[in-house]
């Protein structure tokens, strides 16, 4: 019996210890919750919100990606699994005088089989205790559950981006969830406009027959916002439509669509999210800055490592190295490190140049910690020693930085840092002879200097003013590809410095700041030693 009671001790110790290993430093359910209420308080009387988890997708065959939750879905919840759904009203639901709510987490039943081939899953209790839902439900119940959504006044959703797989593995699937929402609210894609699309709608039906060049010219650019719009046959017709009775008879349609009734808006979520999640609690700020020191560490590991023998992949995975060193789940984003005239690609991930040589690195990557990434770039010489020609084209891009970080003040225009960076960098062009002109439309800078960092590497926001306690980078660059239009002196440097600047009631802070930015900081840190020195493996090809 004493035998018996120790083995029971010791499993209940060991499973506890096991427990203990966790990460426990996520977001607190009080976040969670908090945010749910600041939504709410932003919906109307009679309004509905579904935020649905995100899709499980699948690399190849029976192999799936490693899931990722949706960020709004996240950020409400705190929930990290799929096949879940949050509903939540504008005002309280009484059911009966011992039942009343106003949100339901539809999460992943308990499946002991399921759990034994890919881990525990929450379940209902553990949204309760764990999430701090009041009211929790299996997946399942809100298939057969029945809510009645078309008694609300406005029923908020995101787009749908239809790229959910029907498995069958199970009827309560990310799937079926969509698809049972869909019937219960009568969803018809047909009945309901994307903001952009209502603004062309309204600027059709209000412009006049004679002048509707200028609206084809509006719907051309539009295009490029929102590819989507190529799919309205009308609206196409009417771009290139030069018969006003044609045109007129498309006005009317356009109209009619117009004016078609729906309680269902794809708007709110995506202006209040962005409203929302464009400053940061302070909790956000200790695991989001945590994401952007993690990240200038692995700049500066790479920074001592790197010798002119080593290949971009190598590069890379010492960065995401150093980034699980310390306990990051993901990288941010694809990681990019360009050498060369792959420097001069903006997103390029191919990674698989297998000798860096004497030239610039150019390494954009962050790292993702308990769902926050950074965003950081450093552009470095793999011999150690800027040339004349990239420390000219360097400092260029070092001061168009400096003076746009100056600009990240509370009430600051966030167009201010792009504009800035851009008139020093016009201006330095001219002065080495890369550009003829200050008004010339170039290629080299072709990309804007500032976005938001949260849950998202491009976080969701609105792009007024700054306001205190925004995380928002700052990421001027010049790309000067081999074959380009100036002296060759200047082929194949591509030079991007990217930090992360915290907007504050007093200066800015640089996050990222950690990593050397100069010259000569750079090269000092090149010239030190590394850990990695000594790391040496088999040769495989002998």
């Amino acid at each position: 019996m004493r035998i018996f009671k120790f083995l029971i001790v010791a499993l209940v110790m060991h499973s506890a210890s096991s427990f203990s290993q966790i990460p426990s430093d996520f977001l607190s359910k009080e976040f969670h919750k908090d945010r749910r209420a600041a939504l709410r308080e932003k919906m109307p009387a009679n309004s509905v919100a579904i935020i649905f988890a995100n899709s499980v997708r699948n690399r190849a065959n029976d192999v799936d990606y490693v899931f990722h939750q949706d960020p709004n879905f996240y950020y409400l919840t705190g929930y990290r699994e799929p096949n879940a759904v949050l509903v939540l009203f504008s005002e309280t639901q009484i059911e009966s005088e011992e039942t009343s709510y106003d949100e339901i987490l539809y999460v992943q039943k308990r499946d002991v089989k399921a759990e034994q081939w890919n881990g525990k899953r929450l379940g209902v209790a553990g949204a309760k205790k764990t999430l701090g839902f009041d009211v929790a439900l299996n997946a399942e119940d809100f298939v057969k559950s029945d809510i009645n959504f078309k008694k609300f006044d406005r029923i908020f959703i995101e787009k749908f981006e239809n790229d959910y797989r029907n498995s069958s593995k199970n009827s309560a699937e990310i799937y079926d969830l969509v698809f049972s929402f869909k019937e219960k609210a009568g969803y018809n894609p047909k009945n309901f406009l994307s903001p952009i699309k209502k603004q062309i709608y309204e600027l059709v039906r209000a412009t006049s027959i004679e002048n509707t060049a200028n609206v084809a010219q509006i719907i051309g650019r539009a295009l490029v916002y929102d590819p989507s719009l190529s799919g309205d046959k009308d609206l196409m017709q009417f771009k290139e439509a030069t018969d006003a009775k044609l045109k007129k008879e498309l006005q009317k349609r356009i109209v009619l669509k117009l004016e078609a009734k729906t309680n269902i808006d794809i708007g709110f979520l995506a202006k209040n999210m962005a409203t929302l999640r464009e400053v940061k609690a302070a909790e956000e700020l200790v695991l989001l800055t945590k994401a952007v020191r993690i990240s200038a560490i692995g700049q500066i590991e790479v920074m001592k490592a790197m010798k002119p023998h080593m290949s971009e992949t190598e590069l890379q995975g010492i960065h995401e190295f150093v980034y699980k060193k310390y306990g990051a789940e993901y990288e941010g984003y694809p990681s990019i490190v360009g050498a060369g005239n792959n420097g001069c690609i903006l997103h390029y991930i191919e990674n698989n140049k297998t000798n860096i040589g004497n030239e610039l690195v150019l390494m954009d990557l962050g790292a993702e910690y308990r769902g926050y990434t950074a965003d950081v770039t450093r552009t470095i010489p793999a011999n150690g020693t800027f040339t004349d020609e990239q420390k000219e084209i360097y400092n260029l891009v070092y001061n168009a930085q400096e003076a746009g970080i100056s600009l990240y003040t509370v009430g600051e225009s966030m167009a201010a840092p792009n504009q800035a960076a851009r008139k020093i960098i016009n201006a330095g062009l001219l002065t080495l002879g890369i550009i003829k002109s200050l008004d010339e439309k170039h290629p080299y800078f072709p990309h804007g200097t500032s976005h938001h960092i949260g849950l998202d590497v491009h976080d969701p926001g609105n792009y007024g003013n700054f306001e205190e306690n925004m995380v928002v980078t700052m990421e001027p660059g010049v790309y000067i590809p081999i074959g380009s239009a100036c002296d060759e002196k200047w082929w194949g440097i591509g030079i991007r410095i990217e930090d992360d600047i915290l907007v504050t009631k007093k200066d800015p802070v640089n996050l990222s700041g950690e990593a050397p930015r100069t010259v000569k900081a750079i090269e000092e840190m090149m010239a030190k030693k590394s850990v990695l020195d000594a790391f040496i493996l088999p040769d495989l090809d002998k």
